[in-house]
């Protein structure tokens, strides 16, 4: 039976908890310098969003602007950012899946 209290095996833990940071301090760099498009209104709004989060874009069909409906486009809007958020914190979350190997661990998304 091993030793409870034996500090080897207790640098090798730190040293694989060392590991595991630095890959998802990588992932987190990779997976923000993605970017995903949501779109709402049948295209005629699209939002663009990165991995940190970030709104980047958001393009609006000219077509829609002469409609004169300003409800319909705030909502066309919000609609197509949401979206762009739930596929961009769906993209990190299946990343750290990967990382973890599907365990939850609380903080990681």
């Amino acid at each position: 039976m091993a030793n409870p209290f034996d500090l080897s095996s207790m640098g090798d833990l730190m040293k694989q908890a060392k590991a595991m940071q630095e890959r998802l301090t990588s992932l987190q760099e990779e997976v923000g310098a993605r970017t995903v498009e949501a779109s709402a209104g049948g295209g005629m709004v699209v939002a663009k969003v990165n991995g940190k989060l970030q709104v980047l874009s958001v393009k609006i069909d000219p077509e829609i602007l002469r409609s004169d409906d300003r409800e319909m486009l705030e909502d066309l809007i919000v609609a197509a950012v949401n979206e762009a958020l739930r596929k961009a914190q769906g993209m990190m979350a299946e990343e750290m899946s990967k990382l973890t190997g599907g365990l939850r661990i609380p903080g990681l998304g």
